[in-house]
């Protein structure tokens, strides 16, 4: 199991590499200096290095020394390539990005320098790389493994309308409204929709066929029966046509997902702990063992949904710094620096705080 631990660390720091990256190539589209590209933080492992007309590649101290290729300043920059020993984070360092940094106003490599456009591509830029990678994942993991889908096998919750209407555990409803339903999915779309309308929905039982009127109760907009899924995942091929549509597709899904998902837990709604870097890397892990076509999906899932949270508006996430930059398109007047940076601190103290709470979850250790 420690390999697929490892494969687990691999997919993260792939998903922040992509993240990063995508600031890199905006930020030096909008001909901004890019200092470093760090893989990781903390202590170096190695790096590689422009000087003297070439790239080299050096491990911490310079104990060894390699040349590679030659080093164009105009079309490579004076960007330095590092892996560092914590693997969980990845950064960009971009000249002139430091509210309080001290700029040569005729510098035009500084993002201080940059056009509002591009200040803001350069930050929008890795949330959407999260966001389309997490499509080519998806494409992957379809063309790899098919569509899965789960089949209509049901549990029964008491008091709820499927319990007063007689279905039972371990029924399968396969027919609602005269429309046929082979997959959960599909199920439950035509019963949400449904709130305070009775539906005649067939089930099979033993080998026949059982006929019910199931009037779906109206739960924040959305009908509900009472039945939960204990049918097998299956999974059905698809064209390459038909797994692009899907892999578009699914991407608002999960944030959406996503935003609800913290809706519900931020107001009491639901109960559960928030996972951290260890929960991310077990269950990396564990759809990694479980197949290529799972693990390239929930590393998709996560690529959402780490473009998704960087973009909420809160200090020190790009969303938080996408806040002023808008601020400055409204009012045509830049934010003060030193408030800027402060509310950036602040937000950066949180976000540790916040850090250190999830990884206590994932240890045990958080409050009950």
């Amino acid at each position: 199991m420690v390999g697929w631990y490892f494969v687990g660390i691999l997919g993260l720091a792939l998903l922040m590499v992509v993240h990063e990256g995508g600031h890199y190539l905006a930020a030096r589209a909008y001909g901004m200096r890019v200092l470093k590209f760090s893989i990781g933080f903390g202590p170096t492992f190695f790096k590689v290095v422009p000087k003297d007309g070439y790239f080299w590649f050096t491990t911490a101290a310079d104990k060894v020394r390699v040349r590679l290729w030659r080093h164009d300043p105009v079309k490579h920059g004076p960007t330095v390539f590092q892996v560092a020993m914590i693997p969980f984070l990845a950064y960009v360092q971009i000249a002139g990005m430091n509210p309080l940094e001290e700029v040569d106003p005729e510098d035009k490599g500084s993002y201080a320098n940059a056009s509002l456009m591009g200040r803001i591509a350069a930050i929008f830029a890795g949330p959407l790389a999260n966001y389309l990678f997490a499509s080519v994942l998806f494409f992957a993991s379809l063309m790899t493994g098919g569509k899965p889908y789960r089949l209509t096998d049901i549990g029964v919750v008491a008091g709820m309308p499927a319990a007063a209407a007689n279905l039972k555990d371990g029924d399968r409803i396969v027919e609602i409204d005269g429309a046929p339903v082979k997959d959960w999915e599909k199920m439950a779309e035509i019963i949400s929709r449904s709130p305070g309308r009775p539906l005649d929905i067939v089930v099979e039982r033993a080998g026949e066929r059982v006929q019910a009127q199931v009037t779906p109760v109206n739960e924040n907009g959305a009908g509900k029966i009472g039945v939960m899924a204990i049918g097998p995942i299956q999974s059905a091929p698809v064209t390459a046509k038909e797994a692009a549509v899907l892999a578009v597709t699914k991407p608002p899904k999960v944030v959406q997902s996503l935003v609800v998902g913290l809706g519900q837990y931020l107001t009491g709604k639901v109960e559960g702990e928030l996972g951290g870097p260890k929960r991310m890397i077990e269950e990396t892990a564990h759809a990694a063992k479980r197949g290529w076509a799972e693990g390239l999906e929930f590393l998709g899932l996560l690529s959402a949904y780490l473009g998704a949270f960087n973009l909420i508006p809160f200090p020190a996430l790009d969303g938080g710094r996408l806040m002023f930059l808008f601020y400055e398109a409204a009012t045509r007047r830049r934010p003060n620096a030193r408030i800027e940076a402060h509310i950036h601190l602040v937000g950066v103290f949180m976000l540790i705080g916040l850090m250190l709470y999830v990884t206590a979850n994932d240890f045990g250790l958080g409050s009950k």
